[in-house]
Protein backbone atom coordinates (compact mmCIF):
# COMPACT_ATOMS: atom_id res chain seq x y z
CA UNK A 1 0.00 0.00 0.00
CA UNK A 2 1.38 3.45 -0.91
CA UNK A 3 1.71 6.23 1.70
CA UNK A 4 -0.86 8.27 -0.25
CA UNK A 5 -3.44 5.44 -0.16
CA UNK A 6 -2.89 4.90 3.55
CA UNK A 7 -3.25 8.62 4.27
CA UNK A 8 -6.43 8.91 2.17
CA UNK A 9 -8.09 5.87 3.76
CA UNK A 10 -8.75 4.01 0.51
CA UNK A 11 -10.27 0.57 -0.04
CA UNK A 12 -6.73 -0.82 0.22
CA UNK A 13 -7.67 -1.01 3.94
CA UNK A 14 -10.09 -3.74 5.06
CA UNK A 15 -12.04 -1.53 7.48
CA UNK A 16 -12.72 0.98 4.70
CA UNK A 17 -14.09 -1.77 2.46
CA UNK A 18 -16.28 -2.94 5.35
CA UNK A 19 -17.72 0.54 5.84
CA UNK A 20 -18.45 0.96 2.14
CA UNK A 21 -20.16 -2.43 1.96
CA UNK A 22 -22.21 -1.81 5.11
CA UNK A 23 -23.41 1.48 3.66
CA UNK A 24 -24.14 -0.28 0.36
CA UNK A 25 -26.28 -2.97 1.99
CA UNK A 26 -28.25 -0.28 3.83
CA UNK A 27 -28.78 1.72 0.63
CA UNK A 28 -30.20 -1.32 -1.14
CA UNK A 29 -32.59 -2.06 1.75
CA UNK A 30 -33.83 1.53 1.89
CA UNK A 31 -34.10 1.77 -1.90
CA UNK A 32 -36.23 -1.38 -1.97
CA UNK A 33 -38.58 -0.11 0.74
CA UNK A 34 -38.92 3.33 -0.86
CA UNK A 35 -39.70 1.69 -4.22
CA UNK A 36 -42.46 -0.36 -2.55
CA UNK A 37 -44.07 2.91 -1.36
CA UNK A 38 -44.30 4.26 -4.91
CA UNK A 39 -47.91 3.31 -5.65
CA UNK A 40 -50.86 5.23 -7.11
CA UNK A 41 -52.11 8.10 -4.87
CA UNK A 42 -48.94 8.08 -2.73
CA UNK A 43 -47.45 11.43 -1.62
CA UNK A 44 -43.92 12.27 -2.84
CA UNK A 45 -43.24 14.38 0.28
CA UNK A 46 -44.29 11.52 2.57
CA UNK A 47 -42.11 9.00 0.70
CA UNK A 48 -39.06 11.31 0.75
CA UNK A 49 -39.47 11.78 4.51
CA UNK A 50 -39.90 8.01 4.93
CA UNK A 51 -36.66 7.35 2.99
CA UNK A 52 -34.63 9.85 5.02
CA UNK A 53 -36.00 8.54 8.34
CA UNK A 54 -35.23 4.96 7.31
CA UNK A 55 -31.64 5.93 6.46
CA UNK A 56 -31.20 7.45 9.93
CA UNK A 57 -32.76 4.35 11.51
CA UNK A 58 -30.46 1.99 9.58
CA UNK A 59 -27.26 3.96 10.25
CA UNK A 60 -28.21 4.39 13.93
CA UNK A 61 -27.77 0.65 14.43
CA UNK A 62 -24.02 0.53 13.65
CA UNK A 63 -20.81 1.82 15.27
CA UNK A 64 -22.76 3.02 18.32
CA UNK A 65 -19.63 3.21 20.49
CA UNK A 66 -17.74 5.34 17.98
CA UNK A 67 -18.60 8.86 19.21
CA UNK A 68 -16.33 10.60 16.71
CA UNK A 69 -17.37 8.76 13.55
CA UNK A 70 -20.29 10.34 11.71
CA UNK A 71 -22.89 8.45 9.70
CA UNK A 72 -26.23 9.01 8.08
CA UNK A 73 -27.59 10.60 4.91
CA UNK A 74 -25.03 11.13 2.15
CA UNK A 75 -27.72 12.21 -0.32
CA UNK A 76 -31.36 12.86 0.67
CA UNK A 77 -34.19 10.79 -0.81
CA UNK A 78 -35.35 12.21 -4.16
CA UNK A 79 -38.31 11.11 -6.29
CA UNK A 80 -38.13 12.61 -9.78
CA UNK A 81 -41.12 11.70 -11.95
CA UNK A 82 -41.45 11.37 -15.74
CA UNK A 83 -39.82 14.44 -17.36
CA UNK A 84 -38.19 15.58 -14.10
CA UNK A 85 -34.52 14.70 -14.46
CA UNK A 86 -33.26 14.80 -10.87
CA UNK A 87 -33.10 16.32 -7.35
CA UNK A 88 -36.85 16.57 -6.69
CA UNK A 89 -37.19 16.32 -2.90
CA UNK A 90 -39.93 18.72 -1.73
CA UNK A 91 -40.43 20.24 1.71
CA UNK A 92 -43.61 20.13 3.81
CA UNK A 93 -44.42 23.71 2.80
CA UNK A 94 -44.14 22.89 -0.92
CA UNK A 95 -47.01 21.77 -3.09
CA UNK A 96 -47.15 17.98 -2.92
CA UNK A 97 -46.95 15.69 -5.95
CA UNK A 98 -49.18 12.62 -6.00
CA UNK A 99 -47.93 9.53 -7.82
CA UNK A 100 -50.17 8.16 -10.59
CA UNK A 101 -50.38 4.77 -12.23
CA UNK A 102 -47.96 4.63 -15.17
CA UNK A 103 -45.60 7.28 -13.76
CA UNK A 104 -41.89 6.71 -14.34
CA UNK A 105 -40.28 7.33 -10.93
CA UNK A 106 -36.55 7.78 -10.35
CA UNK A 107 -35.50 7.12 -6.74
CA UNK A 108 -32.12 8.59 -5.76
CA UNK A 109 -30.46 8.44 -2.31
CA UNK A 110 -27.21 7.81 -0.47
CA UNK A 111 -25.78 6.70 2.88
CA UNK A 112 -22.38 7.23 4.48
CA UNK A 113 -20.54 5.49 7.28
CA UNK A 114 -17.64 7.59 8.60
CA UNK A 115 -17.67 9.63 5.37
CA UNK A 116 -17.51 6.57 3.06
CA UNK A 117 -20.47 6.95 0.71
CA UNK A 118 -22.70 4.45 -1.04
CA UNK A 119 -25.02 6.08 -3.60
CA UNK A 120 -27.73 4.56 -5.76
CA UNK A 121 -30.67 5.37 -8.01
CA UNK A 122 -33.31 3.11 -9.51
CA UNK A 123 -36.20 3.68 -11.93
CA UNK A 124 -39.61 2.04 -11.75
CA UNK A 125 -42.83 2.45 -13.71
CA UNK A 126 -45.77 2.40 -11.31
CA UNK A 127 -48.09 -0.52 -12.00
CA UNK A 128 -45.74 -2.31 -14.41
CA UNK A 129 -45.34 -6.08 -14.17
CA UNK A 130 -44.65 -9.16 -16.26
CA UNK A 131 -48.35 -9.11 -17.20
CA UNK A 132 -48.52 -5.33 -17.67
CA UNK A 133 -45.36 -4.58 -19.63
CA UNK A 134 -43.72 -1.19 -20.12
CA UNK A 135 -44.05 -0.09 -23.74
CA UNK A 136 -43.27 2.77 -26.09
CA UNK A 137 -40.85 5.53 -25.17
CA UNK A 138 -40.81 4.61 -21.48
CA UNK A 139 -39.47 1.17 -22.43
CA UNK A 140 -36.88 2.72 -24.77
CA UNK A 141 -35.50 5.02 -22.05
CA UNK A 142 -35.47 2.27 -19.41
CA UNK A 143 -33.69 -0.29 -21.58
CA UNK A 144 -31.18 2.29 -22.77
CA UNK A 145 -30.40 3.37 -19.19
CA UNK A 146 -30.19 -0.22 -17.96
CA UNK A 147 -27.84 -1.49 -20.66
CA UNK A 148 -25.76 1.71 -20.61
CA UNK A 149 -25.24 1.27 -16.85
CA UNK A 150 -24.33 -2.41 -17.31
CA UNK A 151 -21.78 -1.47 -19.98
CA UNK A 152 -20.39 1.32 -17.79
CA UNK A 153 -19.94 -1.20 -14.97
CA UNK A 154 -17.83 -3.39 -17.25
CA UNK A 155 -15.76 -0.48 -18.60
CA UNK A 156 -14.95 1.20 -15.29
CA UNK A 157 -11.93 -1.01 -14.75
CA UNK A 158 -8.30 -0.18 -13.87
CA UNK A 159 -6.45 0.87 -17.02
CA UNK A 160 -9.54 1.98 -18.97
CA UNK A 161 -10.23 5.64 -19.77
CA UNK A 162 -13.27 7.74 -18.86
CA UNK A 163 -13.93 8.78 -22.48
CA UNK A 164 -14.48 5.12 -23.40
CA UNK A 165 -17.43 5.03 -20.99
CA UNK A 166 -18.82 8.32 -22.33
CA UNK A 167 -18.76 7.01 -25.91
CA UNK A 168 -20.28 3.62 -25.03
CA UNK A 169 -23.17 5.17 -23.06
CA UNK A 170 -23.83 7.48 -26.03
CA UNK A 171 -23.89 4.53 -28.44
CA UNK A 172 -26.35 2.54 -26.29
CA UNK A 173 -28.68 5.53 -25.95
CA UNK A 174 -28.68 6.10 -29.70
CA UNK A 175 -29.59 2.43 -30.24
CA UNK A 176 -32.90 3.13 -28.48
CA UNK A 177 -33.39 6.52 -30.19
CA UNK A 178 -32.63 8.27 -26.89
CA UNK A 179 -29.94 10.60 -25.55
CA UNK A 180 -27.93 10.74 -22.33
CA UNK A 181 -28.65 13.88 -20.27
CA UNK A 182 -26.01 16.33 -21.49
CA UNK A 183 -23.20 17.30 -19.12
CA UNK A 184 -24.18 14.97 -16.26
CA UNK A 185 -21.15 13.67 -14.34
CA UNK A 186 -20.30 10.43 -12.58
CA UNK A 187 -17.75 11.04 -9.82
CA UNK A 188 -14.93 9.26 -8.07
CA UNK A 189 -15.77 8.98 -4.36
CA UNK A 190 -13.35 9.54 -1.50
CA UNK A 191 -13.86 9.84 2.24
CA UNK A 192 -16.08 12.90 2.82
CA UNK A 193 -15.83 13.79 -0.89
CA UNK A 194 -18.77 13.18 -3.20
CA UNK A 195 -16.80 14.70 -6.09
CA UNK A 196 -13.40 13.21 -5.34
CA UNK A 197 -11.49 14.02 -8.51
CA UNK A 198 -11.92 11.86 -11.61
CA UNK A 199 -15.20 12.12 -13.51
CA UNK A 200 -17.10 10.60 -16.42
CA UNK A 201 -19.24 12.98 -18.48
CA UNK A 202 -22.43 12.14 -20.39
CA UNK A 203 -23.27 13.49 -23.84
CA UNK A 204 -20.83 16.45 -23.68
CA UNK A 205 -21.07 19.50 -25.93
CA UNK A 206 -18.02 20.19 -28.09
CA UNK A 207 -16.81 22.74 -25.53
CA UNK A 208 -17.35 20.33 -22.63
CA UNK A 209 -15.53 17.54 -24.47
CA UNK A 210 -12.48 19.77 -24.98
CA UNK A 211 -12.48 20.99 -21.37
CA UNK A 212 -13.27 17.67 -19.68
CA UNK A 213 -10.13 16.08 -18.29
CA UNK A 214 -9.20 12.65 -19.60
CA UNK A 215 -8.32 10.16 -16.90
CA UNK A 216 -7.57 6.50 -16.36
CA UNK A 217 -9.29 4.37 -13.71
CA UNK A 218 -7.00 2.79 -11.13
CA UNK A 219 -7.04 0.05 -8.51
CA UNK A 220 -8.46 0.97 -5.08
CA UNK A 221 -10.68 3.74 -6.49
CA UNK A 222 -14.42 4.05 -5.84
CA UNK A 223 -16.98 5.48 -8.27
CA UNK A 224 -20.65 6.44 -8.25
CA UNK A 225 -21.70 5.71 -11.82
CA UNK A 226 -24.81 7.71 -12.70
CA UNK A 227 -26.60 7.04 -16.00
CA UNK A 228 -29.50 9.31 -16.99
CA UNK A 229 -31.17 8.71 -20.35
CA UNK A 230 -33.96 10.79 -21.91
CA UNK A 231 -36.33 10.32 -24.82
CA UNK A 232 -35.76 14.04 -25.52
CA UNK A 233 -32.83 16.05 -26.84
CA UNK A 234 -30.62 15.63 -23.75
CA UNK A 235 -30.83 19.31 -22.77
CA UNK A 236 -32.22 20.22 -19.34
CA UNK A 237 -34.10 23.29 -18.11
CA UNK A 238 -35.16 24.82 -14.78
CA UNK A 239 -38.88 25.17 -14.13
CA UNK A 240 -40.63 26.42 -11.01
CA UNK A 241 -39.52 23.73 -8.54
CA UNK A 242 -37.60 25.11 -5.56
CA UNK A 243 -34.12 23.82 -4.81
CA UNK A 244 -34.12 21.97 -1.49
CA UNK A 245 -30.80 20.04 -1.56
CA UNK A 246 -27.38 21.61 -1.00
CA UNK A 247 -23.80 20.65 -0.22
CA UNK A 248 -21.04 22.61 1.53
CA UNK A 249 -18.14 23.81 -0.63
CA UNK A 250 -14.55 24.70 0.28
CA UNK A 251 -15.15 28.45 -0.17
CA UNK A 252 -14.56 30.82 2.76
CA UNK A 253 -16.65 33.91 3.45
CA UNK A 254 -17.66 35.83 6.58
CA UNK A 255 -21.45 35.80 6.53
CA UNK A 256 -23.13 39.10 7.45
CA UNK A 257 -26.58 37.98 8.61
CA UNK A 258 -26.96 36.27 11.99
CA UNK A 259 -29.60 33.90 10.54
CA UNK A 260 -27.13 32.82 7.86
CA UNK A 261 -24.30 32.29 10.36
CA UNK A 262 -26.47 30.20 12.70
CA UNK A 263 -27.78 28.19 9.72
CA UNK A 264 -24.30 27.55 8.27
CA UNK A 265 -22.88 26.54 11.66
CA UNK A 266 -25.78 24.13 12.13
CA UNK A 267 -25.38 22.41 8.75
CA UNK A 268 -21.60 22.23 9.19
CA UNK A 269 -22.02 20.34 12.47
CA UNK A 270 -24.88 18.12 11.33
CA UNK A 271 -23.92 17.26 7.75
CA UNK A 272 -20.24 18.13 7.20
CA UNK A 273 -19.48 17.66 3.50
CA UNK A 274 -22.57 15.55 2.78
CA UNK A 275 -25.52 16.70 0.70
CA UNK A 276 -28.51 17.65 2.82
CA UNK A 277 -32.14 18.69 2.46
CA UNK A 278 -33.61 21.79 4.09
CA UNK A 279 -36.24 19.29 5.23
CA UNK A 280 -33.72 17.97 7.78
CA UNK A 281 -33.50 21.29 9.62
CA UNK A 282 -35.78 22.09 12.54
CA UNK A 283 -36.98 25.50 11.36
CA UNK A 284 -37.71 25.41 7.63
CA UNK A 285 -38.46 29.14 7.39
CA UNK A 286 -35.14 30.14 8.99
CA UNK A 287 -33.33 27.59 6.82
CA UNK A 288 -34.83 29.12 3.65
CA UNK A 289 -33.65 32.56 4.83
CA UNK A 290 -30.16 31.41 5.83
CA UNK A 291 -29.46 29.47 2.66
CA UNK A 292 -29.79 32.55 0.39
CA UNK A 293 -26.63 34.33 1.57
CA UNK A 294 -24.69 31.05 1.73
CA UNK A 295 -25.48 30.24 -1.92
CA UNK A 296 -24.85 33.83 -3.05
CA UNK A 297 -21.29 33.65 -1.72
CA UNK A 298 -20.77 30.05 -2.90
CA UNK A 299 -20.48 28.49 0.56
CA UNK A 300 -23.16 26.03 -0.55
CA UNK A 301 -23.63 24.28 -3.88
CA UNK A 302 -27.31 23.92 -4.87
CA UNK A 303 -28.63 20.74 -6.48
CA UNK A 304 -31.10 22.36 -8.89
CA UNK A 305 -34.25 20.47 -9.86
CA UNK A 306 -33.95 19.91 -13.62
CA UNK A 307 -36.50 18.98 -16.28
CA UNK A 308 -36.79 17.91 -19.89
CA UNK A 309 -39.83 18.78 -22.02
CA UNK A 310 -43.16 17.74 -20.54
CA UNK A 311 -43.71 15.01 -23.15
CA UNK A 312 -40.41 13.24 -22.48
CA UNK A 313 -39.37 10.44 -20.10
CA UNK A 314 -36.08 10.08 -18.22
CA UNK A 315 -34.72 6.84 -16.74
CA UNK A 316 -31.86 6.65 -14.25
CA UNK A 317 -29.65 3.93 -12.80
CA UNK A 318 -26.86 4.79 -10.38
CA UNK A 319 -24.55 2.39 -8.57
CA UNK A 320 -21.40 2.50 -6.45
CA UNK A 321 -18.48 0.31 -7.48
CA UNK A 322 -15.22 -0.52 -5.70
CA UNK A 323 -12.24 -1.23 -7.97
CA UNK A 324 -10.62 -4.03 -5.98
CA UNK A 325 -7.52 -6.00 -7.00
CA UNK A 326 -9.74 -9.09 -7.39
CA UNK A 327 -12.25 -7.31 -9.65
CA UNK A 328 -15.07 -4.78 -9.52
CA UNK A 329 -17.44 -4.93 -6.55
CA UNK A 330 -20.81 -3.32 -7.30
CA UNK A 331 -22.17 -2.55 -3.83
CA UNK A 332 -25.41 -0.70 -4.65
CA UNK A 333 -28.29 -1.02 -7.07
CA UNK A 334 -31.47 -3.06 -7.24
CA UNK A 335 -32.02 -5.79 -9.84
CA UNK A 336 -33.83 -4.75 -13.01
CA UNK A 337 -35.62 -7.22 -15.29
CA UNK A 338 -35.50 -5.99 -18.91
CA UNK A 339 -38.12 -8.56 -19.93
CA UNK A 340 -40.87 -6.33 -18.51
CA UNK A 341 -40.09 -3.83 -21.31
CA UNK A 342 -41.23 -4.06 -24.93
CA UNK A 343 -39.26 -1.97 -27.42
CA UNK A 344 -38.92 -1.97 -31.18
CA UNK A 345 -35.17 -1.43 -30.69
CA UNK A 346 -32.41 -3.78 -29.54
CA UNK A 347 -28.64 -3.77 -29.33
CA UNK A 348 -27.14 -5.09 -32.57
CA UNK A 349 -23.68 -3.53 -32.33
CA UNK A 350 -21.16 -6.35 -31.89
CA UNK A 351 -18.75 -4.29 -29.78
CA UNK A 352 -21.53 -3.47 -27.28
CA UNK A 353 -22.75 -7.07 -27.23
CA UNK A 354 -19.20 -8.23 -26.52
CA UNK A 355 -18.88 -5.86 -23.54
CA UNK A 356 -22.26 -6.99 -22.17
CA UNK A 357 -21.23 -10.64 -22.43
CA UNK A 358 -18.36 -10.09 -20.00
CA UNK A 359 -18.86 -10.97 -16.35
CA UNK A 360 -18.10 -8.63 -13.47
CA UNK A 361 -17.20 -9.14 -9.84
CA UNK A 362 -14.66 -10.92 -7.74
CA UNK A 363 -12.82 -13.27 -10.11
CA UNK A 364 -10.45 -14.59 -7.45
CA UNK A 365 -13.31 -15.43 -5.10
CA UNK A 366 -15.23 -17.08 -7.93
CA UNK A 367 -12.27 -19.36 -8.73
CA UNK A 368 -11.90 -20.17 -5.03
CA UNK A 369 -15.62 -21.00 -4.85
CA UNK A 370 -15.35 -23.34 -7.85
CA UNK A 371 -12.37 -25.12 -6.31
CA UNK A 372 -14.09 -25.48 -2.93
CA UNK A 373 -17.24 -26.82 -4.55
CA UNK A 374 -15.21 -29.58 -6.17
CA UNK A 375 -13.74 -30.65 -2.84
CA UNK A 376 -17.06 -30.26 -0.99
CA UNK A 377 -15.50 -28.04 1.68
CA UNK A 378 -17.33 -24.83 0.81
CA UNK A 379 -19.48 -23.09 3.37
CA UNK A 380 -22.34 -21.02 1.93
CA UNK A 381 -21.19 -17.88 3.78
CA UNK A 382 -17.70 -18.21 2.28
CA UNK A 383 -18.91 -18.50 -1.30
CA UNK A 384 -18.72 -15.51 -3.62
CA UNK A 385 -21.99 -13.97 -4.71
CA UNK A 386 -22.17 -12.89 -8.36
CA UNK A 387 -22.49 -9.12 -8.82
CA UNK A 388 -25.96 -7.80 -9.57
CA UNK A 389 -26.55 -7.60 -13.28
CA UNK A 390 -23.87 -10.15 -14.21
CA UNK A 391 -23.93 -11.14 -17.89
CA UNK A 392 -27.23 -9.58 -19.03
CA UNK A 393 -28.69 -10.50 -22.40
CA UNK A 394 -29.14 -7.53 -24.73
CA UNK A 395 -32.66 -6.96 -25.98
Amino acid sequence: MSEKEEHENTIATDIVVTKYKMAGEMVNRVLKEVAAKCVPDASVITICEFGDNLILEETGKVFKKDKEGKKGIAFPTCLSINNCVCHFSPLKSDKDVIIKNGDMVKIDLGIHIDGFMALAAHTIVVGASAENKIKGRQADALLAAHYASEIALRLVQPGNENNTVTDAVQKVAETYNCKPISGMLSHELKQNQMDGGKTIIQNPTEAQRKEHEKCEFAKHEVYAIDVLITTGDGKTRDLDSKTTIYKKTDEIYQLKMKTSRVFFSDIDKKFGNMAFSLRSLENEQKARMGVIECVKHKLLEPYTVLYDKETEFIAQFKFTVLLMPSGSHKITGLPFDPSICESEFKIEDESLKEILSKGVGNKTAAKKKKKLNKTGDANEKDQATPAAGDKPTAK
